[in-house]
């Protein structure tokens, strides 16, 4: 199993529904909107890495409004 955190930068305004949406997507445990440089922070998990590009990433990039992410992987050190 894959867990990240997926960082997302959204247009001005379009934070609240982007993380609506991306929260009943597939694969995302939690959506939250924040502040700061990223708009909303996605706690996800997938089988693999494969898996979390195809099932959970490539969604939430396709979510109008959403303007820029970057995935930050889960390790245990």
């Amino acid at each position: 199993m894959v867990q990240a955190y997926i960082l997302v930068q959204a247009d001005v305004g379009t934070a609240s529904r982007v993380a609506r949406e991306v929260s009943a997507l597939a694969g995302v445990t939690q959506a939250e909107d924040v502040t700061g440089p990223y708009d909303v922070i996605v706690r996800a998990e997938a089988q693999d890495v494969d898996d979390l590009g195809r099932d959970v990433i490539s969604p939430i990039q396709s979510i109008d409004g959403v303007t820029r992410t970057l995935t930050c992987p889960v390790v245990h050190l």
